[in-house]
C-alpha cells in the first residue's frame, strides 16, 4: 500500500510565541482597520437594541404569565379541595 498526501502527517513547526510588546503593536494595527461608526449611527444601534429587548422582555413576560396561569389552572382542575377548606395547620378550624 501506499501513502497518499491524506494519510500523510503534516510535520508540525513549533509555534513561535509573539512577545508582548509585537502583539500590542499588532493590536493597535488591527484597530486602525475597523471602521467606527459615527455618533448618529451609535445612538441609531443603541435605540434600536434598547426597544429589540425591550419588546423581547415584554413577549417572554407574558409567555411566563400564561403559562404560569394555565399551571394554576390546571392543578386547581386536578386538586381535591381546591380553593379553600380547612386543613391542618389551619388556624381557627
Amino acid at each position: 500500500m501506499t501513502q497518499t498526501d491524506a494519510d500523510a502527517k503534516p510535520e508540525k513547526e513549533p509555534e513561535r510565541r509573539t512577545g508582548p510588546v509585537t502583539f500590542t503593536k499588532q493590536v493597535v494595527g488591527e484597530l486602525r482597520k475597523v471602521r467606527w461608526p459615527t455618533r448618529r449611527e451609535l445612538i441609531t444601534y443603541t435605540i434600536v437594541v434598547i426597544v429589540f429587548v425591550l419588546i423581547m422582555v415584554g413577549y417572554v413576560s407574558l409567555l411566563d404569565f400564561g403559562f404560569g396561569e394555565a399551571v394554576t389552572w390546571l392543578y386547581s382542575q386536578f386538586t381535591p379541595n381546591a380553593g379553600g377548606g380547612g386543613g391542618a395547620g389551619v388556624p381557627g378550624q
